[in-house]
Formats: structure tokens, C-alpha cells, sequence
């Protein structure tokens, strides 16, 4: 049995998750993510104008005159979410956690595939993967992976990206569609992102924090690693140091976005701070428009 708090966090995900679907990415969600391939359908009689590549000659042969084979797209599409469930994510001094937006999205992601008849299924990971959700179709389904995702109590802290990415090609073998939500706080990841995305169409989310960007200028301020717990103490009130954790920040942010391109795939930029399903449905949008031109 779930707590009765967890059980009105997963009612009020579903409503918004619902609500975002039916309002904004219905039909964005289908039209920017294609079949796997194409499917034989029927045989019919060839019609002045049809392609004569899709001739059925042996059909042809028996019945005497033309007949053509009729293909349709393989609309069914798998959808997986890989959630980082690391200790990092439970950062948000403002009240809304990193793992919170994180939820959101999944339900929002996981409500468009179901819609679409597509099967959605989860990967939750920290330095090692601790929950796997194969992928099915179904309003039950879409539940239980909501579940998974706020009530998760992961046993690990740390967070590795190649071994969620290498366990999803080992256990998802045909293409699919893989969502990436993480704060990317990890490094060597490098090779496992660039052969996930020419396996799979991966779209990276990445979910930040303002804070983890700046710091206010307030004297002494001690920090502690969430996922090694390595306690720093930084003067707040030098400009220098500012400005050093700010850079830092900033090349952590460049470096992703190289490596996204390079890898040739999606990146959406979050924070806790609000504005994720506005992220979220710029991005079906930029992607809308980059398949119209090719």
C-alpha cells in the first residue's frame, strides 16, 4: 500500500499530465516520432498513377494483369524513460526538487506514448540501474510507472550514465525513442551517449537548479556533495569564488551541448525553477520544423 500523500502526488501527475497532452502535444507527439519501418498491409489491382516498383508479379502472373503490393507505416513506436534517481536529484532549496520535474516529465512523456498506442517503459538508475520497467502498453501501466518514479527509494547514491545507456542497448534491442532525464553530474559518459544515439533516437533532458549556477553573496556557505558527501566550505562574499563556481557551471552546460551535437542528439534544457512543459513543447516544435525541411 502507498502512502496517502504519494497517492495524491500520483492523481495531481495525472491530471497534469493528461491535461498537457490533450491541450498541447497530441499531435506533436505523432507527428515528430516516427515507425520503425514500413509493413505489408494487402495485394489490390494496380491503378494507373501507382508505382510500379510495388508490382506483385507473382499475383500478377496468376491472375493475368497487374496487381501491386500496398505497405503502411509501423506506427508502434517504444518509448523509454531513463530516470536518474540519484542522490543530486533531491536537490532544490526552493521547495520544487529536481526530482520532482523529473516526475512531471515522465508522466507527461509516458501519457503522450499511451495515447498513441506506443508502449512506454522505465529504466531508473543511479551508479548502477535499480529498477527496470519493461515496456507495455495501457492506462495501468502509465500508473505504475508514475508510481516507480516519485516513491523509488533508490539503494545507491551515485550516478552513471554509461551504465544506464549500456543497459538499455542490452535489453531494448530494436530502435526506440529514449528519454534521458538527468542533471548530468557525471563524467565518462562520452562514448556510451554517442552509441546509444545511433542506436536509438535519444532526446537528453537535462534538469538544473538556479542555485547550482550562483551563488548569493552571504559570508561562509558550507556544501555537501549529495552523492559522495565531500563537504566544502566557499567565502561567498569574494567575487572571485563567484565567479569561479559560476564558470564552472557554464562549462559544464557548453560541454553537454557539444557532446549532444556531436552525438547527433536532442538536448532540452529544464529547471526547477518552472517553465518544463514549455521547454518540453518547444522542443516537439523545433523538431516538427527540422523534419518538414527534409
Amino acid at each position: 500500500m502507498l502512502p496517502r500523500d504519494v497517492l495524491r502526488q500520483i492523481r495531481f501527475l495525472q491530471f497534469r499530465a493528461r491535461r498537457a497532452v490533450e491541450d498541447f502535444l497530441g499531435g506533436e507527439y505523432h507527428s515528430v516520432f516516427k515507425g520503425p519501418g514500413i509493413a505489408f498491409e494487402e495485394v489490390r489491382e494496380y491503378q494507373p498513377g501507382d508505382d510500379v516498383r510495388n508490382i506483385d508479379w507473382n499475383v500478377t502472373a496468376r491472375m493475368g494483369h497487374p496487381f501491386i503490393k500496398r505497405f503502411i507505416e509501423e506506427r508502434e513506436l517504444t518509448v523509454m524513460l531513463l530516470v536518474d534517481s540519484s542522490a543530486s536529484q533531491q536537490f532544490g532549496p526552493g521547495g520544487r526538487e529536481k526530482r520532482d520535474v523529473a516526475a512531471e516529465l515522465a508522466a507527461i512523456l509516458a501519457f503522450s506514448a499511451i495515447g498513441n498506442n506506443d508502449k512506454v517503459g522505465l529504466i531508473a538508475f543511479t551508479d548502477a540501474v535499480e529498477r527496470f520497467v519493461p515496456p507495455r502498453k495501457g492506462l495501468r501501466h502509465a500508473l505504475r510507472l508514475i508510481r516507480d518514479v516519485l516513491y523509488f527509494q533508490p539503494a545507491r547514491r551515485g550516478t552513471s550514465i554509461e551504465h544506464a545507456l549500456d543497459y538499455l542497448n542490452r535489453v531494448i534491442r530494436r530502435r526506440c525513442i529514449a528519454f534521458l532525464l538527468s542533471d548530468f553530474m557525471d563524467q565518462g559518459y562520452e562514448k556510451a551517449l554517442k552509441h546509444a544515439g545511433r542506436r536509438h533516437d535519444l532526446i537528453a533532458i537535462r534538469i538544473s537548479d538556479p542555485k547550482e549556477t550562483e551563488l548569493p553573496a552571504i559570508g561562509l556557505l558550507e556544501l555537501e556533495d549529495a552523492e559522495n558527501q565531500r563537504q566544502l566550505t566557499i567565502d561567498t562574499s569574494s567575487p572571485g569564488a563567484r565567479r569561479l563556481f559560476s564558470a564552472r557551471a557554464s562549462e559544464r552546460r557548453e560541454f553537454l551541448r557539444r557532446l549532444t551535437r556531436a552525438a547527433q542528439t536532442d538536448l532540452i534544457e529544464v529547471s526547477t525553477d518552472g517553465g518544463h512543459l514549455d521547454a518540453l513543447i518547444r522542443f516537439f516544435q523545433r523538431r516538427e520544423r527540422r523534419l518538414r525541411k527534409t
